[in-house]
Parts: structure tokens; C-alpha cells; sequence
């Protein structure tokens, strides 16, 4: 969508950082990290910071609100956090990585030298698209270099029988990684159908995380929400979170650019909940430990 951007070329950054100072008192300085989500006073928009760049002579902040709309504005005075003034300033730099390694969106440190290695037998399966998605975008390096493929399920439901037909051993290992794996699902009754077939101990891993749908593991507060909706029983969590959210959940083309939405504002694993790093972390380990 393409930003609603004021025209500030009349205003020098001289005379408009003048007027900022004479309209309001002195605030703590917030840089305007990506994610931070921030209200403008003088309008009242809501959005979380996407980006900091020069329009007009200026350096503006790119506000997206809850329904993907963006507005800039001039960085300085004049917002709030949490109801308190602040002044934005400028992100701080990248730091160089000429000195050192690199960390990759997992968290992990890139090894410069290292190549993608041809795939192993043993397999991570996620529930759905999205689930693959997701881990893809944060642990993609980690997978490549170690080769191990993401396939999803598309649903738990048939997850015994996959199991069988692969025919898992000590070198085709398999992690499962279920949505909604808390005492008394019919998720938990699955994978400890799963773990009790013959030739899966030691050879199959199924984790879980407490949420119904892996929209959830991902923090609320880029989105600028306090915590994810709470959705009525016999509601689609899908349909539900984008309505709740403000934005159309007419069809599956709904679904999915609502999903891009969500996805596009995951940079590393710290926009990621600790009870789905902790789980896809041990995945990886069981499908790439050395028999």
C-alpha cells in the first residue's frame, strides 16, 4: 500500500524542529526501533514504527496501524508510548560485521564458508503452510546448512499413519512440531499415539506449542496489540483473529495476505514466543544428531 505521505518540502528541518521545541517540553528520547508502536499526538494515528527515512528535507517515521494502513510523520516530539510524550529519534546504526561473524534471524552465527548441504533423510513436518512459513524465515539458514527439509502436514489428523509409511530409523529421524499441544487435545492424544508405534523411540520427536494456531506464537505487540483476540469456540482462529484485527477475512486470498501481513513483520527469532523457539530449536537438534 503505498504511504500517505505529507508534503514537508515547505518546511525547513530548521524551522520544523524550532516549532517542535517552542510546542512541547523536553521528553525522554525513544529511538524508533522497527516494531515500536507509538501514537501520534496531534492525530491520534496509532501504528508501530516499519521504517525511518528522508521525505521533504526531513527524516520521517512510517507508522502502520492495526489495519495496514501508513502515514509518516516528522521524527522528533510530538508522540506518545503508552500514554507517555516522547521524542523519536533516529534508530541506531547497524552495527559493521566486517569484525566479526554474522548472526543469522534464529540468533545462530553464520559461518561464511558454509554451503548448503545436500538434504538428509530425516524430515521436520509442521502442521500447515504457514507453520513451514515461519520456520523457514528464522531458522531457513540453520536448515540449509544443516539439510534438513520442512514439510507440512496440512493438519495432525493423519499424522500416525505418515509416520508408518515413512518408516523412520536412526538416520531418517522425525521431528513433529503441533499447534495446540496442552493437556487434554485431541493434538496431545495424537502424538502420544505417535511416539508409541513401533520403531519411534529414539527415532521420532513430537513437540508442541500451547497455541491453537502458529499466528499466535508470534509476539501481538508487532501487530500493536496487548495480546492476541480471544476467539469463540466454533470460529475459525484464522477468520476470527483478521476481523478482530479489523481486516477482511472474506475468502482464503484474505487468509493469505492477512498471514503475508503477519509474517512480514517477523525479522528474527525476538518476534518469536519463547515456547515455540524452545521447541523448533530441540527439532533441529534430534534430526541432525549423528547416530
Amino acid at each position: 500500500m503505498t504511504p500517505n505521505f505529507t508534503d514537508y518540502s515547505s518546511w525547513g528541518a530548521q524551522d520544523l524542529s524550532e516549532r517542535r521545541r517552542r510546542q512541547f517540553r523536553q521528553v525522554p528520547s525513544v529511538a524508533a526501533e522497527h516494531g515500536t508502536v507509538v501514537e501520534e499526538a496531534d492525530s491520534g494515528w496509532v501504528g508501530a514504527v516499519i521504517g525511518v527515512e528522508k521525505a521533504g528535507g526531513v527524516q520521517v517515521v512510517r507508522l502502520e496501524d492495526r489495519r495496514g494502513k501508513v502515514r509518516a510523520f516528522p521524527l522528533g516530539h510530538g508522540f506518545l508510548i503508552d500514554g507517555e510524550p516522547v521524542e523519536l529519534a533516529p534508530p541506531a546504526p547497524q552495527p559493521t560485521t566486517a569484525a566479526g561473524p554474522t548472526r543469522t534471524a534464529s540468533g545462530s552465527f553464520a559461518v561464511a564458508t558454509a554451503r548448503a548441504r545436500t538434504a538428509r533423510a530425516s524430515r521436520i513436518w509442521v502442521e500447515g503452510t504457514h507453520d513451514a512459513e515461519l520456520v523457514e524465515k528464522v531458522w531457513g539458514y540453520d536448515l540449509r546448512v544443516e539439510g534438513i527439509v520442512v514439510e507440512p502436514l496440512h493438519g495432525a489428523d493423519d499424522l500416525v499413519a505418515a509416520i508408518e509409511a515413512f518408516q523412520p530409523g536412526p538416520q531418517r529421524r522425525i521431528g513433529v512440531l503441533l499447534d495446540h499441544l496442552v493437556s487434554g487435545s485431541k493434538e496431545t492424544r495424537i502424538a502420544e499415539a505417535a511416539m508409541s508405534l513401533p520403531g519411534a523411540r529414539g527415532n521420532v520427536l513430537v513437540l508442541g506449542h500451547p497455541y491453537v494456531d502458529v499466528w499466535q506464537a508470534v509476539k501481538p505487540q508487532l501487530l500493536g496489540l496487548k495480546q492476541w483476540p480471544t476467539i469463540p469456540r466454533g470460529t475459525d482462529i484464522k477468520v476470527g483473529t483478521l476481523r478482530a484485527l479489523g481486516w477482511p477475512a472474506r475468502n482464503q486470498r484474505d487468509i493469505a495476505h492477512g498471514w503475508k501481513q503477519i509474517l512480514g513483520r517477523v525479522r528474527s527469532y525476538a518476534d518469536l514466543e519463547p515456547s515455540l523457539l524452545g521447541r523448533v530449536e530441540e527439532l533441529i537438534d534430534f534430526v541432525t544428531v549423528e547416530s
